[in-house]
């Protein structure tokens, strides 16, 4: 009988690449909070959060860092949390970013009555 060989899990394999690659997690993060103030696409928003968090250091070490509780961190970055902003920022600036603000523009060219959140290095 061929023996098997353990695969790795798609979690496992993502939090790795977030890991070895800098640029892509800052992309992950971008996309991720963009699409927060989406109902449909904040769980997974969270998640993306939650895999970067967990690729820098772990969400134990990240919120000891933040100053926020493992378990209100863990709440907060569920699929269906509710995170406060200080909560973002003090992840953000745990893992090494910062929030800021770009101005958003319309397929032509018009000026949006919001501006739009992103995520720099």
């Amino acid at each position: 009988m061929k023996k098997l060989i353990a695969g790795v899990s798609h979690h496992q394999r993502e939090i790795e690449e977030l890991r070895e690659d800098r640029e892509y997690a800052v992309a992950l993060l971008q996309v991720a909070m963009e699409s927060l103030d989406n109902p449909k696409e904040r769980g997974g928003s969270l998640l993306a959060i939650r895999a970067v968090a967990e690729a820098y250091g772990g969400l134990g070490a990240v919120a000891a860092q933040a100053g926020i509780s493992r378990e209100s961190l863990y709440r907060a970055l569920s699929p269906k949390g509710n995170p406060t902003l200080k909560t973002l920022v003090a992840v953000l600036k745990t893992l090494g970013l910062r929030l800021t603000v770009t101005e958003q523009k319309s397929a032509r060219g018009k000026r949006p009555k919001a501006a739009r959140a992103s995520v720099a290095a």
